[in-house]
């Protein structure tokens, strides 16, 4: 395979093509005076279900792996994907019967721009309700917290943002911290984790194209791949299933028992989310034929990386292009979801061309 540093720059559409991927774009934005954004599908299939690369007959089985939901952590996700296409290049075939889908920075605006969030600084992971009456409000604590998340300025170079998190920590315990900063919240619209007012323009060509990526499978595995969260370069995989749903054994079998987390509960990584994809996408076709992982690869502490977010956040509400605190932010906010570690790179691309590979063996059994 490609060394896997060079993953990070390569054309995605390029990649695909060669190996005869059936490729579509959905405009996500589109402006007279910049090239317009897209999110990107590729779909490849085994040989019995494909004709000419576009997919004609049912699979039995379909893996999904979508990157980008933040856009910022679409970086190294694209860099999996890539990784992925360039092994099907050298001459890897799928079991029959199996389709695989690639959706490539499903928030384009972010991956463009070097935002988690979306071109109306939503974030698109706390975007997908099922009601229009469920957007508003915020967790117990946001609003407390909203002049030290979200201060109404431009970055400064010198804060005591670390020692008052750190306080914060201290006081609520990181659980509590975590569910009430970053849960989704409705209510403040420069804030950070904002869920949106109603639908954006990735969820909608999401809930409008899950159908045709999952057709009519009698099972689908979906990976999201997501960063920042965690021991740097450790993955776990986040569910939406509880401790003790039944589904949680089969993750464990498929996946390995080490790295995967249940939903509500746990005190490593995960927390409780709002309107996440995972949940809807479950709700909509059945969480016992659509089995869905958070792919989360962690970075940097915590602290560092809410500080990140917290600096380009406002860098972007109130800061200045092409200044020293905008690029500073910007690339403060990369480090934290796509560090520059060869070792850290290294490190995910190996462990996310395992993760596919093994969503692939599952259901070839």
């Amino acid at each position: 395979m490609t060394n896997p540093l060079d993953l990070f720059s390569p054309d995605y559409h390029a990649a695909a093509a060669r190996i005869g991927a059936h490729l579509t774009r959905h405009a996500i934005q589109e402006n007279t005076e910049e090239p317009p954004l897209t999110m990107d599908v590729a779909t490849i299939c085994s040989a019995r279900i494909c004709s000419a690369g576009a997919g004609s007959a049912t699979p039995r089985q379909t893996v999904i792996v979508s990157s980008g939901v933040h856009g910022v952590e679409g970086f190294f996700g694209s860099a999996i994907q890539l990784g992925w296409l360039s092994r099907m290049a050298s001459g890897a075939a799928l079991p029959d019967g199996l389709a695989v889908v690639l959706v490539h920075a499903v928030n384009p605006f972010g991956f463009a721009h070097v935002r988690r969030a979306n071109e109306d600084n939503v974030d698109l992971n706390r975007n997908f309700l099922e009601s229009p009456h469920a957007y508003a409000g915020a967790p117990d604590g946001y609003a407390a917290l909203d002049p030290l998340l979200n201060p109404a300025s431009p970055p400064a170079r010198l804060e005591p943002f670390r020692l008052k998190a750190l306080w914060y920590i201290r006081r609520l315990g990181m659980p509590a911290l975590k569910s009430a900063v970053a849960g989704g919240q409705y209510q403040f619209p420069r804030g950070l984790f904002f869920g949106g007012t109603a639908e954006s323009a990735s969820t909608r060509v999401v809930k409008r194209q899950l159908p045709d990526w999952v057709r009519d499978a009698s099972s689908v595995i979906h990976i999201d791949l997501h960063s920042g969260l965690g021991a740097f370069a450790r993955c776990r995989l986040l569910l939406q299933e509880q401790a003790d749903a039944p589904a949680v054994a089969w993750y464990r079998q498929t996946f390995g028992a080490d790295g995967v987390e249940p939903a509500a509960g746990s005190r490593d990584t995960a927390y409780d989310a709002s309107g996440t994809l995972g949940g809807w996408a479950q709700s909509r076709v059945g969480a016992s034929r659509y089995r869905f992982v958070t792919a989360e690869f962690g970075t940097h502490p915590i602290v560092r990386v809410l500080g990140a977010l917290r600096a380009e956040n406002r860098a972007h509400h109130f800061g200045h292009p092409r200044t020293r605190a905008f690029d500073r932010a910007k690339a403060q906010l990369l480090e934290c979801f796509c560090p520059r570690s060869p070792l850290w790179r290294k490190a995910v691309i190996t462990q996310g061309l395992s993760l596919i590979e093994r969503a692939i063996a599952a259901r070839a059994r």
